[in-house]
Parts: C-alpha cells; structure tokens; sequence
C-alpha cells in the first residue's frame, strides 16, 4: 500500500506539457519518481524551455512537434520508437479552442480544434500502441490519460461549438478505447478539469479571485490538483478506473 502512488521507474509521454495543465502533470509524474517524461509543443523554443525548466524535478525531454496532423503524429511516434522500448503513461492534454456566435461560426474554427482535441488523441494512441502494449506487459499496466473539459458534461454559456462538441466526444471516445485496449493491459481513462491558470483558460489565469466565488470550492484549481488526479490515474492506485473520467473542477460541473 505504501507504494500505491509512486511511479518510479515509469516512462511518460504528456503531449502540450510545455505549460499549464500538462506542465502540472509533468512536474507532478516527476516528483513522484518517472524516470523520464517527454513533452511536445508546437513552438520549438517554448518546449525546449519547458523541458529545461522541469527538468528541476527529473530528467525531461523535449520533443517539438505538431500532433494535430497525422504526419506530425507519425514523427512523434517514430521518436518515441528511437528512444524507448516501453511508453508507461500517455497524456494526451494538447488542445484548442474556440469561441464564435452561432451564425458566423467558420468551419476553420471546427476543423482546427475537433482535430486536435479529439482526433489527434486516438491516432496518437494508436501510433504508440507498440510502446503502450510493451509496457502493459512489463508487470504493470500502461496508462492513457485523456484531457477532457468539464464544457464536455455540463453547459458554458459561452459559444464554443467545437470545444464543447470535442472534449463530449473525447469523454465517450475514452469508454471505447477503454474497453478494446484493457485487454492489451492498457487502461484508458480521462480526467475534466474546470477553472485553472492556463494558457487557455485565461479567465481563471489571469482574474482567479474572481470567479473564485462562482466556484463551489472558493478557489480556482491549483498544481497539485491537477497532478493529484494523474499521478492517482497513472499509477497503482487507479488501475481499476476503466474508462472513467474523473471531474476536478470544484464543484462547477454540478453548480452549473
């Protein structure tokens, strides 16, 4: 039981954890004894800072990419194949968003964030499906965290059509994906964070004391929330969570 949350010794891939939530985690999974953990961005100078500056925690690597493409997965995937025989943990918590009224809604504003928010987690899987089935088979099972919203449960008034359509479709995708690949000794499950200090949350990053009231906690979501809930996903103590998604918002989801 001691030894329920430690990670020591595991092999994490946290896509978009060059900042916010993903940098969270990443600090989080570092602390908690991965031996290595991978992050991309797109922005090449912005990654490779982060990973210099998590590196305070433990080894972590820099991997600059776009993975909202096929071709930008399949590059990540072959790097990841280079490095490591074995990938313990997936995170897959890059993503987008997008705001317009109803009727001027651009397609552009759909294409871009349906694709990175829902499309890109499914063939990032499956493109490391070798390294995920390797690890599962290593005497432990291999973890897929997928970074949903708490916009995918309940209703924000804002007009986010595609956001809120994605991370709804990422949370039934994360049951699917569940199912098929717990054989393989893969556990999928997904985390909906509500209010925190992120590049694009930027209500709760830069005026958290106030929306502090509207949030049943009093507060808006700090680090260790967030890495709280993936080092409990990723490690022994969630490995009986199949498919779930775990809400660390709050209390907004019900308030709403």
């Amino acid at each position: 039981m001691k030894d329920l949350f430690s990670l020591k010794g595991r092999v994490a891939l946290v896509t978009g954890g060059s900042r916010g939530i993903g940098a969270m985690i990443v600090q989080g999974f570092l602390e908690h004894g991965c031996s290595r953990v991978y992050i991309t961005a797109r922005k090449a100078a912005q990654c490779d800072a982060a990973a210099k500056e998590l590196s305070e925690y433990g080894e972590c690597i820099s991997l600059p990419g776009d993975v909202s493409t096929t071709e930008g997965i399949a590059v990540l995937a072959a790097q990841i194949a280079e490095r490591e025989e074995r990938l313990d943990i997936l995170v897959n918590n890059a993503g987008a968003a997008w705001g317009a009224e109803f009727d001027t809604f651009p397609e552009s504003g759909w294409d871009k964030v349906v694709d990175l928010n829902l499309k890109t987690p499914f063939f990032l899987t499956q493109a490391l499906a070798p390294q995920l089935r390797a690890a599962g088979a290593s005497g432990h099972l291999a973890k897929v965290i997928n970074i949903a919203s708490v916009d995918g449960i309940s209703i924000n008034q804002m007009e986010t059509y595609s956001y809120a359509g994605s991370k709804a479709g990422l949370i039934h995708m994360t049951k699917r994906m569940a199912l098929r690949l717990a054989k393989d000794n893969i556990i999928v499950s997904a985390i909906a964070p509500g209010a925190f200090a992120s590049e694009m949350n930027k209500a709760a990053r830069d005026h958290g004391d106030a929306i502090a009231p509207m949030i049943p906690a009093g507060r808006i979501g700090t680090p260790e929330d967030m890495a709280g809930a993936a080092i409990y996903l990723a490690s022994r103590a969630g490995d009986y969570v199949v498919g779930s998604t775990l809400i660390v918002d709050g209390g907004v989801t019900y308030a709403r």
